[in-house]
């Protein structure tokens, strides 16, 4: 049984932050809400305990029934999940007199102390609360302090629980991996054997198992998480896996053709349906986001349905779904508000009447790209900008015709293509240009125009959780403004998008 390290969260925006840092240790970890705490069987080597929005002063804060884990396995709790395990102890917790908020040293360090092994005085620490713990429980000893916070760090005498008041997981704190690592490895002691290998092999024997001779089908996109699941599915079950690539219409130029190629040597059994007319009709008319996007899912169903029909004794419906859609789906205080209906199709496997089949919802979107070199797939589809499943849909605002959508593509085509020319491509996240429902004054050859304008959008990020804009140099963003306004007619204003996410997202609609 693979060992793991549970994290509760308790709402923090940091959570999957922690994550992240535990699994770059290459220790297996899970999140789970604190309402919903798995068995703590032999797999489990300890409990993390989240930040969080709340306070434990709130009448209806978080709460776990702290007693029942104490003793089984080792505890750290972060920010919040200290205050939690302070007060639930019999500690005190104030509203602090200042919100401590940024940046703080460590002034104090017991560098004895399991945890704190090799983080140096002086030590450069994370804080974000509100609240303070003005006295911690009786059996329980101080091991860190700041200028301003006393309690920064303490430890239980009588059993295996930390607690830190700062964030070891943000880059802020210096050495936060340093004490992450202290109790994941030396405390928990973790074995640090969860690597790319590692989970191909364990995932393809499980694929085996589960499936057994049974038939696949699969919806190819040319992206990262299908590849990798069209990948490790083949790697079980071989020709049982048939892969389908719809073209919508709505898809960057010559994509169609490329992503067939891409595909071609890596032994996929894939099939490729051009289907734009039928998508440019039920879209014909509809400008409103939401509406776009169901019309487009719902003739995606209804294709992707015919296609699969045609193959004989179909019982699995492979998805490429990753670790960010599961914690989404069951978050905190339950699923969270929709902002937009998610890229993946949804309502599929009901009306199919398959069985779902999901080989990388553990992993995040890095994590599912090593997993990708590790079964030997091509740089060119691992390395590839994630591409959202209504594509041109969600880029062109307003109604979509045709003739819009060879409009953007051939925008998109410059500034795809001029950020792989001058070596950028890699150092941005996602990049794809808008074509705005709005048409302004323009002069071209010593005449009046009134033609469209686009936005260009380029964002660095990890998991698209977070996004922040590029700053990509002057100098190309003039080059490639030229170009589009010089080869794409209509086009005689090109904007550079320099919105963060929050407060906007990635995608315009």
């Amino acid at each position: 049984m693979a060992e793991k390290i549970i994290i509760l969260d308790f709402g923090s925006q940091y959570t999957q932050l922690i994550a992240r840092r535990v699994r770059e240790l290459n220790v297996y970890c899970e999140i789970h809400p604190f309402s919903k705490i798995p068995e703590l069987d032999d797999s489990v080597k300890g409990l993390i305990l989240s930040g969080s929005p709340c306070s434990v002063r709130q009448e209806d804060h978080p709460d776990i029934n702290l007693g029942a884990l104490i003793g089984e396995v080792p505890i750290l709790g972060v920010c919040y999940g200290a205050q939690l395990i302070a007060h639930k102890s019999g500690g005190e917790i104030t509203p602090s007199k200042i919100r401590e908020y940024g940046r703080a040293n460590l002034s104090k360090v017991d560098s004895t102390n399991e945890l704190l092994k090799e983080v140096d005085l002086d030590s450069q620490v994370w804080m974000s609360h509100s609240d303070t713990i003005k006295s911690i429980p009786d059996n329980f000893e101080i091991i860190a302090s700041t200028p301003q916070v006393e309690v920064a760090a303490f430890h239980s005498k009588s059993h295996p629980v930390w607690c830190i008041q700062f964030h070891p997981e943000v880059t802020h704190s210096s050495q936060g991996k340093i004490i992450l690592r202290n109790f994941v490895v030396h405390i928990c002691r973790c074995s640090q054997d969860w690597t790319p290998d590692i989970f191909v092999d364990a995932t393809v024997s499980d694929l085996k198992d589960q499936l057994g001779d049974d038939q696949v089908v699969l919806g190819l996109s040319g992206g990262v998480d299908s590849s990798v699941a069209a990948m490790l599915i083949h790697h079980a079950i071989g020709k049982n896996l048939h892969c389908i690539f719809v073209d919508n219409g709505l898809l960057r130029k010559n994509e169609f053709s490329d992503v067939l190629k891409s595909y071609e040597g890596m032994g996929l059994n894939v099939k490729g349906v051009n289907a734009a007319k039928e998508f440019y009709k039920a879209l014909e008319g509809l400008t409103d986001p939401e509406d776009k996007r169901k019309a487009i899912g719902r003739v995606f169903i209804e294709i992707f349905d015919a296609e699969a029909k045609k193959i004989k004794n179909v019982k699995w419906l492979g998805q490429g779904t990753i670790y960010p859609d599961v914690i989404e789906s069951v978050s905190v205080n339950g699923p969270s508000v929709t902002i937009k209906s998610h890229h993946n199709v949804g309502g599929l496997p009901a009306k199919m009447n398959l069985k779902v089949v999901e080989p990388l919802n553990t992993l995040f979107k890095d994590e599912v790209r090593r997993v990708g070199r590790s079964l030997d797939i091509d740089e060119k589809i691992l390395g590839r900008h994630p591409f959202p499943g209504p594509g041109l849909g969600i880029r062109i605002l307003g109604d979509i015709t045709a003739e819009k959508v060879e409009i953007l593509q051939e925008v998109d085509h410059i500034f795809i293509n001029g950020l792989k020319d001058k070596g950028l491509y890699n150092d941005v996240w996602q990049a794809g240009a808008m074509l705005l429902p709005i048409q302004s004054v323009g002069v071209m050859g010593d005449e009046r125009t009134y033609e469209r304008v686009v936005a260009l959008r380029a964002v660095s990020s990890v998991d698209g959780m977070t996004a922040d804009w590029c700053h990509l140099p002057y100098d190309f963003l003039a080059d490639i403004s030229n170009q589009i306004i010089n080869k794409v007619k209509g086009v005689n204003r090109v904007v550079y998008d320099i919105s963060s996410k929050p407060p906007a997202t990635i995608e315009w609609e």
